[in-house]
């Protein structure tokens, strides 16, 4: 079995797109499934404006095909709704192909937060844009339940659910503690960017000390406003563990994120979470007692400091990345061998 995985997110990206595409394919390798990528780094790129660090691929349709002929998967999932996504989607729609495709992030939310001019109006129009995008996949994969029923409820189709994981072998709480900083530290770990909404975390009067890992647009402007807190810039593997393990609270401000592998991360290294009760934690945390969830974020992050911490660390144990990547290539392959109906294969032929 081999599947195909398009995707405009990739590395040197640091997010939870990357990371979770990664670790999918290096996990279905141990029961016998290949993934190959189509990724920017074959093509020629532009910088996304406002965001340089994410390249833009410059792909025509007939290098994705002769990629594809070369390639020859028995499955293809597009990951992402960029320039190589919508790429292969008409490449598929020519070919007569089934396919799927994920929905990783809240693209209207990060464009009603970004447009001054009339908010709605930009949102509802990119709603409308992705439901034509994801309108002839045949299974879109999403994140949580919340999500699963928001997606059905905007009118998306043929929504399942695949739920994510962590590695409890790199992230644990028996790492190496290695920030020797006031006490007690709060830690939030993700992309610096207007939509992750870090001001309200970084603005809170907090005992200890405030700890930003990752990089982004608003990184340099928050550093400069915010100079008691310390910007350690993006981390990656047994660094970013440490870190974990330093810390005494996970802190996770967002209001718009479909996930937040972090959360998943900072409870597999014993680490409590402190968060606004949006869609995201909810959704990972439910009533488990490993994490205080508050519209008042400080009184959230006071009192996750008083949760046990072994607790987060036997919750992160059920989830893992094994258990991932098998509901993956279970959807992808049930769906994309499904016989089509007719209509169907007339509408992607026109």
């Amino acid at each position: 079995m081999k599947i195909l995985i398009v995707t405009d997110a990739w590395h040197p990206q640091v997010n939870g797109v990357v990371r979770t595409l990664g670790q999918v394919a290096r996990e279905a390798a141990g029961f016998g499934v290949t993934v190959e990528f189509l990724t920017p780094a074959e093509f020629r790129t532009l910088p996304m404006p406002s965001y340089p660090e994410i390249r833009l691929a410059l792909a025509s349709a007939g290098a994705i095909e002769r990629r594809l002929d070369i390639i020859q998967p028995n499955a293809i999932h597009i990951a992402t709704e960029g320039p190589l996504g919508h790429a292969m989607r008409r490449v598929c729609f020519r070919r007569g192909l089934p396919f799927t495709t994920s929905f990783h992030t809240r693209f209207p939310d990060y464009v009603a937060e970004r447009v001054t001019l009339a908010p709605k109006w930009s949102g509802d129009l990119t709603w409308a844009w992705l439901r034509r995008f994801h309108a002839q996949s045949a299974a879109l994969l999403a994140a949580t339940p919340t999500l699963v029923g928001e997606l059905e409820g905007r009118g998306f189709k043929n929504v399942k659910l695949w739920q994510r994981g962590v590695d409890g072998r790199v992230f644990h709480p028996e790492r190496k503690r290695i920030l020797d900083l006031p006490r007690p530290i709060f830690l939030t770990v993700g992309r610096v960017a207007v939509e992750k909404n870090l001001e309200e975390f970084l603005k809170l009067d907090l005992p200890g000390t405030k700890v930003v890992v990752g990089d982004g647009p608003a990184r340099d402007h928050l550093a400069k406003k915010y100079p008691d807190a310390v910007f350690l810039g993006a981390k990656h593997g047994e660094e970013l563990a440490d870190i974990y393990a330093s810390a005494d609270v996970f802190v996770f401000p967002s209001l718009t994120d479909t996930y937040g592998l972090v959360l998943l991360e900072a409870l597999a290294s014993g680490v409590p979470v402190a968060a606004f009760p949006a869609d995201a934690p909810r959704d990972v945390i439910g009533s488990a007692p490993v994490g205080c969830l508050d519209a008042d974020l400080r009184r959230a992050c006071l009192g996750a400091l008083d949760l046990d911490k072994s607790a987060c660390r036997s919750f992160a144990e059920g989830l893992t990345w094994e258990a991932t990547a098998r509901t993956f290539v279970t959807h992808v392959t049930e769906a994309t061998q499904k016989p089509r109906r007719r209509r169907d294969r007339d509408r992607m032929a026109a």
